[in-house]
């Protein structure tokens, strides 16, 4: 089943909308930084590499095939400034299961972005393609992540402890999931 949203997907304050090859610069913004590459597999990305990465995330829309991603930039609809992205990938066809990312400018931290944002990914997941189980996952450090995870009802499922070496340390990571029925039974509350 091939399933692609209508874009842009608005929020009372948010616009997620694809990729552009414009969007290079907002990106460097954020992704250059260490602050935000601490939690992240990967160090802070040069210019080029984040160019890199948006042009691999324009055309990334929808899904078709187990790994297909949908990576869309964030942007306030009060000014339009891209303050971040988040991403829906197709991890199961079969136990309709997707993985929901987010990563966001520190300037923009604080203001609640994240969590309305992913909110709307998850309506996108459940709602519009159908899935029974979404789950993300953050560093165990990451104490703002986890906070998104529990806002939007995601119940902590596991705690892996010094599981895998990342940037020559022993990385712990927590995973938060959210079924389709506690989804519809928290719309209706």
């Amino acid at each position: 089943m091939v399933f692609v949203p209508d874009y842009p997907i608005e929020t009372a304050r948010l616009r997620l909308r694809p990729f552009t090859r414009g969007d290079v610069d907002a990106v460097v913004a954020y992704r250059q930084r260490e602050d935000v590459a601490r939690y992240l597999f990967d160090e802070p990305m040069s210019r080029q590499s984040c160019a890199e990465a948006v042009q691999a995330r324009v055309g990334q829309i929808g899904h078709e095939r187990e790994g297909d991603k949908i990576f869309l930039a964030v942007e306030r609809i009060e000014d339009l400034a891209m303050i971040g992205e988040v991403s829906l990938i197709l991890r199961s066809m079969e136990a309709r299961q997707a993985e929901l990312g987010y990563i966001f400018n520190p300037g923009f931290y604080g203001f609640g972005y994240a969590t309305e944002a992913s909110r709307a990914l998850l309506a996108l997941g459940f709602d519009g393609a159908g899935m029974h189980r979404i789950y993300a996952r953050c560093d165990a450090r990451n104490i703002a992540s986890s906070k998104v995870m529990e806002r939007l009802g995601m119940r902590r499922e596991a705690h892996f402890r010094e599981h895998i070496l990342v940037k020559g340390a022993w990385d712990e990571e927590l995973i938060y999931a959210l079924l389709e029925d506690e989804w519809r039974a928290r719309r209706n509350a």
